[in-house]
């Protein structure tokens, strides 16, 4: 069976193989983000009927789920927050199961995912940089969240630039390509990951334990 999968994941087409990668990350960003919902929706709903309940992922004044969850940037909709990865995260899990499976989507079907889930990845981090600057305190599970769906976005757009699916000129379109081919956006998505967990230990230090 490994040697199914490990075949599976080095196909010898370059594109093919570039596929599978892309989705395969996309469903363990979108499985994880969604097990993170459920667990911040189970909390959510626990501090509605108790505000002064303990949850599991308050470690510290720093690392504080609760703190986070009874701040008004948490119900931005007037539901809480994580109610809305219960509803996406499916989607992409299927298109990401789908796209295993070697299914082609439709140019327009794939527009409207990037559009999405780029409002989704915009969205995540502006919730971070909430957390990090005006409430001061870090949901872990929230960070769980932040990291997959940075993981979801670039893979999907990736796969969009790469598959002309975006609309863009051609010009701009074959520079995209271009710094695809070499991996910049693998290149980004490293640096935005490293940035932030730097920033954390700048800003918190010994803090995030104690």
């Amino acid at each position: 069976m490994f040697k199914q999968i490990a075949d599976y994941f080095t196909h010898n087409e370059k594109k093919v193989r570039d596929n599978r990668w892309i989705f395969a990350s996309m469903l363990v960003g979108a499985l994880l983000s969604l097990l993170a919902s459920f667990v911040l929706s189970s909390e959510a709903i626990e501090l509605a009927k108790n505000p002064d309940a303990q949850l599991s992922c308050s470690v510290s004044i720093v690392l504080n789920c609760a703190t986070v969850a009874k701040h008004p940037t948490a119900v931005l909709f007037g539901f809480p927050n994580s109610f809305l990865g219960l509803m996406a995260e499916p989607i992409v899990i299927t298109v990401a199961i789908a796209g295993l499976a070697g299914v082609a989507f439709g140019r327009r079907f794939m527009f409207a995912a990037q559009i999405g889930y780029t409002l989704g990845f915009i969205f995540a981090w502006y919730l971070f940089f909430i957390s990090f600057f005006v409430i001061q305190a870090l949901c872990l599970w929230c960070l769980l969240v932040t990291v997959t769906t940075t993981f979801v976005f670039f893979a999907m757009t990736r796969y969009n630039l790469r598959e002309n699916n975006l609309y863009l000129s051609k010009r701009l379109s074959g520079r995209f390509k271009g710094w695809i081919e070499k991996d910049y956006d693998k290149l980004v998505l490293g640096s935005m990951i490293v940035l932030a967990i730097a920033a954390i230990f700048v800003k918190y230090g010994d803090s995030l334990f104690a």
